[in-house]
């Protein structure tokens, strides 16, 4: 099976399962609940939920993700929670993703704050009954510890977002610029990755050693966004390009220019794959997953 196939078949499972959580009650709520399934079925990437399956798997050789379903609806949940806020006018204001018009012009502000905030709440909801349900006592302090560095992550996700808005059209230091996006971007891809590892039950060096990882492959993808930003193609990225440059935004282009930018990515995604080595072939997927993340059009 190749990388292109194995992403598809991860991603129509990831899918599948979110499908069962969509709210379809048709009460005074029926359109919060529209505009929340507006979002979370959008049709997104999903590298999210899918670094807990495959990181799952790598650690336990086991594609039973009953353990880890839970947490891959809740992270995307999440996700999908600050893709709406993101969008809003007061943050970015933009009017289209995945080439689809945002949420709160689909529906309307409010509509889409509530949303958002909706589909946060759900992801703990989600989780906190899974714990709830769990007999296993060592399972259960696992997932006790997931739920921790879950609620922190989101908070770190949270500063990064404030910083980046707050110091638009300022100056800042590259310092600076690492601190928003390894808390904007990166906190949850590591969380992803750490939530597949704590699951399969792996021990603390391979637990370091995947965080190295994920880090990586988290400031790689606020590179790889800020280059697209630059020079993508609008009607690939369903969205503007050029935002960033617009508002004034520091980024990795800004700071490096449009090449430097691109040789901090391709040492990023080097790195990545040279924390995969020691795991051997049953890692292929995870190094094709860090290339793609750099290779990305969208």
């Amino acid at each position: 099976m190749d990388f292109k196939e194995g992403l598809q078949i991860y991603q129509q499972t990831i899918n599948q399962e979110l499908s069962k959580y969509l709210r379809k009650k048709e009460g005074l709520e029926k359109v919060l609940n529209e505009s929340m399934e507006y979002s979370l079925m959008a049709g997104g990437k999903r590298i999210r939920p899918i670094l807990i399956l495959a990181t799952y798997k790598l650690l336990s050789n086991n594609t039973n993700y009953d353990i880890c379903m839970p947490y891959a609806v809740a992270i995307e949940m999440v996700h999908n929670f600050s893709l709406i806020h993101d969008d809003l006018p007061g943050i970015d204001n933009d009017d289209f993703r995945h080439g689809k018009p945002t949420n709160h012009k689909q529906f309307n502000e409010a509509t889409a704050i509530l949303a958002g905030d909706s589909l946060l709440n759900n992801a703990y909801i989600v989780i906190s009954q899974d714990i709830q349900n769990t007999v296993n006592e060592k399972e259960k302090n696992a997932k006790i510890q997931i739920f921790n560095e879950f609620s922190r992550a989101i908070d770190k996700m949270l500063i990064g977002e404030y910083i980046d808005t707050e110091f638009e059209g300022k100056k800042i230091t590259i310092k600076d610029l690492e601190y928003i996006h390894q808390n904007k971007t990166g906190a949850l891809l590591t969380l992803c990755v750490r939530i597949g590892a704590i699951l399969a039950d792996c021990s603390e060096q391979d637990l370091e050693n995947l965080t190295r990882y994920s880090e990586k492959i988290g400031l790689a993808f606020q590179v790889k966004d800020d280059i697209l930003s630059e020079e993508g193609n609008a009607e690939i990225l369903g969205k503007p390009v050029g935002n960033d440059k617009e508002k004034q935004k520091c980024t990795y282009v800004s700071q490096y220019g449009l090449e430097g930018a691109k040789d901090i990515l391709e040492t990023l995604t080097e790195d990545a794959v040279k924390c995969m080595e020691k795991y051997g072939e049953k890692a292929e997927f995870l190094k094709q997953l860090a290339m793609y993340i750099a290779n990305r059009n969208k």
